[in-house]
């Protein structure tokens, strides 16, 4: 787990020679903001890690669930949620009771998983991805991929899709496997760089599958494979389309064929979180700015929220940063 530590010191420190996004205007969003009294400690795609060992669901927000010290959020299902620790322990918590239902130890960190059916899928540090048997408590798959040097801290969430599992790995694939056979798996290359090249992110919309690394997004479906590329931050699907959000200070519309249908440009932004609800784009600049855009993108307005400290979250349309909660859903873009 070293490697994703470093590298969220360095994606979110970032280097002091940057130049910074300079809104000539900003609005106040004092009246929509409270406070949750803690700070996030580490993210995952599907949730938040809070200094006092609460998490932030992705859609339910603050839980009350505690995790055991020095263990972090990954997922969760409606009947468990997963939490692992830096040993390579990886803990399925009962949401109902509170206690942990079982206990896996792996010979590395446990980077991300998933669990659907008492089925848990998980991809480790060291690049291997397997399949956990709840039922029957023992591995049931796991095979190593290409070794890896350094990731993004933005892992993707490996999901299920009737008999089929699809890992995102840490070298820019996917492996689909279905059922427990890896041996007719199939691989999907998204990107070849040699670092950061981790599969950022993951999720199926209707018949499409959308995935992502920091250089190029693909969707798989009934129009067979398309590719787009880009310095991709942050990658949202919501309402038919997919938004990029990239380290120019882009924020580009696609379609699912991945045809360019709007963008614009916040010149030098770098995007910390985004989200689309509601029909406005939403996405916060590391210095603080908080845009607020409409879904063609052609109108917006921005909020100064204070210079971005430690990881922010997005549950649902509330925004967690620095102890705070602001409410997006208030927020209008004119």
């Amino acid at each position: 787990m070293a490697l994703v530590g470093v590298t969220a010191a360095l994606l979110f420190t970032g280097c002091s020679s940057k130049k910074y996004f300079e809104p000539e205007e900003t609005f106040s969003a004092s009246k929509v903001t409270g406070s949750y009294e803690s700070n996030i400690l580490s993210v995952s795609r599907d949730g938040a890690t809070l200094e006092n060992s609460r998490y932030i669901s992705k859609t339910e927000g603050i839980r009350s669930i505690s995790l055991a010290k020095g263990y972090r959020f990954l997922s969760e299902n409606s009947r468990y949620l997963l939490a692992s620790d830096i040993k390579g322990t990886l803990q399925v918590i009962d949401k109902k009771s509170h206690k942990v239902a079982r206990e896996i130890s792996f010979d590395s960190p446990v980077v991300i998983a998933a669990i659907e059916d008492e089925k848990i899928a998980y991809i480790l540090n060291n690049n291997s991805f397997g399949l956990y048997s709840m039922q029957a408590d023992k591995k049931m798959l796991e095979e190593k991929a290409d070794e890896t040097y350094a990731v993004d801290v933005r892992t993707a969430t490996p999901i299920f899709i009737d008999s089929l599992t699809i890992f995102p790995m840490l070298d820019g694939k996917l492996i689909i496997v279905n059922g427990y056979e890896v041996t007719n798996g199939k691989v999907v290359y998204l990107s070849s760089e040699k670092v950061f090249n981790n599969v950022i992110y993951l999720s199926r919309t209707g018949n499409t599958m959308v995935a992502a690394t920091p250089k190029t997004v693909i969707t798989l479906g009934g129009a067979g494979e398309k590719e787009y590329r880009a310095n991709i931050s942050e990658v949202v699907v919501a309402e038919g389309m997919i938004y990029l959000f990239t380290k120019e200070g882009e924020i580009i519309q696609l379609n699912m064929l991945l045809d360019v249908m709007n963008k614009t440009k916040f010149k030098f932004a770098h995007y910390s979180v985004a989200t689309v609800a509601g029909g406005k784009v939403y996405a916060l600049d590391q210095k603080g700015s908080l845009i607020v855009l409409d879904a063609s993108l052609s109108k917006s307005r921005i909020y100064d929220i204070g210079e971005v400290e430690r990881p922010a979250f997005i549950s649902g349309t509330k925004l967690y940063k620095d102890g705070d909660v602001i409410e997006l859903s208030k927020l209008g873009y004119e």
